[in-house]
């Protein structure tokens, strides 16, 4: 599993615009193939900071897949505009470390 992690600055004044935007397009993403999930984090202490999370089967669901995708077009429309500066996505994967500190 692949953990596409993208944090989301929105343009002040726009933040409930986003959030419906977000809900709206949230249905195209979770209808691409390999998605498993997907969540959406509001910052705590900066307003207008979001953090997305998305699992990925694999690194090309995401970048080839979904980027390269009809649906991704619809996605940019609905959500691009509302960020400054645009957002840099990063991808992870887990580390096995063991379970509650054992090791």
């Amino acid at each position: 599993m692949i953990l596409e992690a993208a944090m989301l600055q929105v343009k002040p004044g726009m933040d409930e615009a986003f959030i419906e935007s977000f809900k709206k397009a949230s249905p195209i993403i979770a209808s691409m193939k390999g998605y498993i999930a997907h969540e959406l984090q509001k910052c705590m202490e900066e307003d207008h900071k979001y953090l997305l999370l998305v699992k990925w089967e694999t690194l090309e669901d995401h970048t080839v897949g979904f980027r390269g995708s009809e649906q991704y077009a619809e996605w940019k429309k609905l959500l691009h505009h509302y960020y400054d500066p645009f957002p840099t996505v990063e991808h992870f994967v887990s580390v096995p470390v063991g379970e509650r500190g054992s090791e």
